[in-house]
Formats: C-alpha cells, structure tokens, sequence
C-alpha cells in the first residue's frame, strides 16, 4: 500500500510583481512525506519555507511540477475540488492562531466540522473529546480572548484535527510562545500526530525540537534537501 501522503515533483514557483525582476523560489522541489512521519522544515526567511508550505497545502498553485496530496495529482484540479481536499485531508496550524473571537473553544473547533457536512450534535461531541485531549475540557466555553497564549493556541492545534485529515502542515506552531509553554504544547502535538498516525510537515526554528522529528528538510537553491 502506498503510504505517501504529500507529494511534490519537480515543482518551481517564480513571483513576479510589476515591472520587477522575476524572483524564483522553487527550482524544481522534490519532497515526498508519508504517514506517520514528522518532518521539520527549516529554513531562512526568504528562502521559500512559506511558498514550500501554501502549494503544499493547495492555497497556491505551482508554474511547473506535480504536487499529490492522498494519491491525488492536484494539477489541474477545479478550485471546489482543492477547496474540498483541503477541508477533507489537510489541517493547517499557524505561529498565530486565527481563533474566532466571538466563538468558543468548542465553537471553533466545531466549525470546520460542520462546514464538511457533520451533524452539530456529533461536532460538539468531537470538538470535546480533541479539546479533552488538550487538557481543554475544563475551557470549552471560554472565548478566545479569556485563555492564555498556550491554550489558544491548543484550540487552534484542535481546530486543526477536526476533520480527522491525512496531512498536517505548521508554520512556527509554537513560535509565538514562551519556551515551557511551547515545550509543552509541541509535546501534546507530537502526541497527537503520533496518535493517530498523521503525515506532519511543520516549519521550525526551534533547534531542540528538531532532535524529536524523524527527518529536517531545509531548502538550498530553491531545492529541498535533507538537513
């Protein structure tokens, strides 16, 4: 059975703006993650860790190049159909967490779930049971604005899982928290991910989290490479 969960083939990505000079970004990335893996992504700013990241998870198209997400080639796909696979398969977990400040914990992470078609009843009891996984149970009813930095950003880790997805994608998870705190935090998502044998490509600048991935990629001359 193939197990690869994200794959990109000979991808490149030039931006282009107004009369400037084309910038490449991507020169023809190869990168395959399969389930169960946890792979790191670090690279310096500038050097397409964020482009690598959107066309992996189909919020940007590549100029050239296959990106296969599940076993589907997306070249070519219809915008509902990305939009569908990205509801259905990816999970997406940024440096900040986009909670919706009029909605509850549960009510956040309720929301991709119903959105997909899930009966409210049943999007409740999930987004309980992911909150409960967090050590949320006890905040399911607070608002945003009334949790801490790390229990934000716990929501938004749960929010993300929802939707039971194949592939989980972080930009600077715990960037924008306190050395225990984001101990803490990436040790309940490494758990999670294990947990439920997820694919995990996560950007990081954090040097001693990288000793816990299986792999650290970086990107050279618009190429991944293994660190």
């Amino acid at each position: 059975m193939n197990d690869v969960v994200l794959r990109l083939q000979g991808v490149k990505k030039t931006y282009r703006s107004g009369e400037e000079a084309a910038l490449p970004i991507l020169q023809g990335a190869d990168f395959a993650l399969r389930a169960g893996e946890l792979v790191a992504l670090v690279a310096p700013s500038g050097t397409g860790k964020s482009t690598l990241l959107h066309l992996a998870g189909l919020l940007d198209t590549p100029d050239e190049g296959e990106i296969d997400v599940c076993g589907q080639n997306t070249r070519g796909l219809a915008d509902a159909g990305r939009t569908a696979l990205r509801r259905d398969r990816i999970g997406f977990v940024y440096q900040f967490h986009h909670l919706l400040a009029e909605f509850t914990a549960q009510e956040n992470v309720m929301l991709p779930q119903m959105i997909a078609g899930v009966r409210k009843a049943d999007a409740r009891a999930k987004a309980e049971q992911l909150l409960g996984l967090f050590g949320l149970g006890h905040r399911v009813k607070h608002l945003p604005g009334k949790l801490s930095g790390g229990e934000q950003q716990r929501v938004a880790i749960a929010r993300a899982l929802a939707n039971n997805p194949a592939l989980l994608l972080a930009d600077e998870p715990t960037g924008n928290l306190d050395v225990r705190t984001a101990d803490v935090v990436f040790e309940e998502l490494m758990s999670a991910v294990r947990g439920q044998g997820l694919a995990a490509l996560i950007a990081t600048h954090n040097e001693e989290l990288l000793t816990r991935m299986d792999r650290v990629i970086t990107l050279r001359d618009g190429l991944v490479v293994e660190r």
